[in-house]
């Protein structure tokens, strides 16, 4: 495996880890403020901070309704996804990210109760580990969510 990028998409800010070299452990690193700003602006951002720590893939959380569905914000995901990829250069996997953003603020909770505390790069890492952990040992395809290719769902 190889060092990845993670990234938790929101419509204010967008969360970013990072993997260990070997692609085995994601850390969080960093959150972007997007308010205002557009997409390509977003994008280049988040491509820069992939030149800056080597990164070799982008994982980014593709937040499914409940029911395993595409909503609204899922379609904004796969935007923001696609622009990083051809800003970045670098091969794109979408992974499911439900509940992330729970299990982040449960986990901020738990190790540093400080109220207002950010948790985007923290679900970012959550989504990047989730990942990695079921990817372990195999070649990651570029299927996304399901058995369906992310071309393919809407």
């Amino acid at each position: 495996m190889s060092r990845l990028l993670g990234i938790d998409p929101g419509d204010q800010r967008v969360g970013l880890a990072v993997s260990d070299e070997e692609g085995r452990i994601a850390f969080p690193f960093a959150i972007i403020e997007r308010r205002g700003r557009g997409l390509d602006w977003t994008a280049r951002q988040i491509a820069e901070h992939a030149r800056q720590r080597n990164v070799e893939g982008l994982i980014v959380g593709l937040p499914l309704n409940m029911d395993g569905s595409f909503g609204p914000q899922a379609v904004k995901a796969r935007a923001l996804g696609r622009r990083v990829a051809e800003a970045a250069g670098l091969p794109l996997q979408f992974w499911d990210e439900r509940l992330s953003s729970f299990i982040a603020e449960s986990r901020l909770t738990t190790v540093s109760p400080r109220r207002g505390r950010r948790s985007d790069d923290v679900a970012a890492a959550v989504i990047l580990q989730s990942y990695i952990d079921a990817t372990a040992g195999q070649t990651a395809t570029a299927t996304g969510v399901g058995d369906q290719p992310m071309d393919e769902v809407e």
